[in-house]
């Protein structure tokens, strides 16, 4: 199938700004739909990038984006809920709001954001309103060729998880740490986006659901030993009990900025491992961690900054 419009929704975000990146080299039109104009402002240099302000959650507002486009990328997703900004909303709510859009414009394929461990009958509203977004995408019909994604926790240069654990290393010489011992599967943020592109048009992957892991697991104690290994830190983590665990993720989530809430921290009381290998489907194999995250995160340690002083003497 031949893909020459895309429309993006939660482009501005992490992967949003990934998936553009390597959509735009491929010659492909690349629409951004969002409230904010500042906050796209990053996508505006790229040559096939259109930005357009709006509410996603307005359905006229979607049906007049997509008119043209042949595909749409659905990536909204929320970690802490915020007055009227409920899980209900962008995880179920919106997803079916999108594909009633789509298939009113001919869209020919859309494609959904869900997340790892999504299921009506999960421990978090978290997963629960995942797993109903993702119902009310394959509940499209037959009219509009769907693909659902399901990744781990998605690691980066700009992530808001790796880089959290890295503030807090560097502030704290002794972490009290709830969820310790879940097992994550981190994957790479470029390894989603090229996941995203591969499947794109592709009728391969039309009515199926992906599960996007990275090549190993590690418990969340094991990933924070690691952040504070490639930093230079060897900090004291305290794994909290289940009570401890969650009066602190009570206290947390009344803070500014919102570290931790309860419903995170019943999403961590199962792992967020895949059950299966990395599609095949894709054609690539993700990178491991281990060879990703220092080139971003100990970019701010004396030693790398050697480095850059090697760079700028042109050794």
């Amino acid at each position: 199938m031949k893909i020459r419009n895309v429309c993006l929704l939660g482009g501005t975000g992490f992967v949003g700004q990934a998936i553009a990146d390597q959509l735009s080299p491929r010659g492909i039109g690349v629409r951004v739909l969002t409230r904010r104009l500042q906050r796209a402002m990053p996508l505006a240099v790229l040559p096939t990038c259109t930005i357009q302000v709006g509410d996603p959650h307005d359905p006229a507002t979607l049906e007049a984006v997509f008119r043209d486009m042949d595909a749409v990328i659905n990536l909204v997703g929320i970690l802490h809920e915020k007055g009227a900004q409920t899980f209900r909303e962008a995880h179920a709510d919106l997803p079916a709001k999108v594909a009633d859009a789509c298939r009113k414009t001919g869209v020919q394929h859309l494609m959904h954001m869900s997340a790892l461990g999504a299921s009506s009958a999960a421990p978090s509203e978290y997963q629960r309103t995942r797993a109903a977004g993702e119902e009310a995408v394959r509940a499209a019909g037959p009219d509009l060729a769907w693909t659902i994604f399901r990744p781990s926790v998605i690691f980066g240069e700009k992530d808001r998880f790796l880089n959290l654990f890295g503030k807090l290393v560097r502030a704290f010489p002794v972490l009290p740490l709830a969820g310790a011992k879940t097992r994550f599967q981190p994957i790479w943020v470029e390894d989603v986006a090229r996941a995203f592109v591969a499947a794109l048009g592709n009728r391969r992957c039309f009515g199926q659901t992906y599960e996007l892991c990275g090549p190993s697991a590690y418990t969340l104690e094991e990933l924070v030993r690691f952040v504070g290994t490639t930093l230079g830190r060897k900090p004291r983590i305290l794994p909290l009990g289940s009570g401890l665990g969650m009066l602190q993720a009570a206290v947390l989530e009344h803070l500014p900025g919102r570290l931790m809430t309860r419903d995170n921290l019943r999403s961590m009381s199962v792992d967020n491992v895949c059950s299966q290998p990395f599609p095949e489907a894709f054609g690539f194999q993700p990178s491991p961690l281990e060879a990703v995250v220092p080139e971003y995160m100990a970019a701010t340690t004396t030693r790398a900054r050697y480095a850059r002083y090697r760079n700028y003497a042109g050794r």
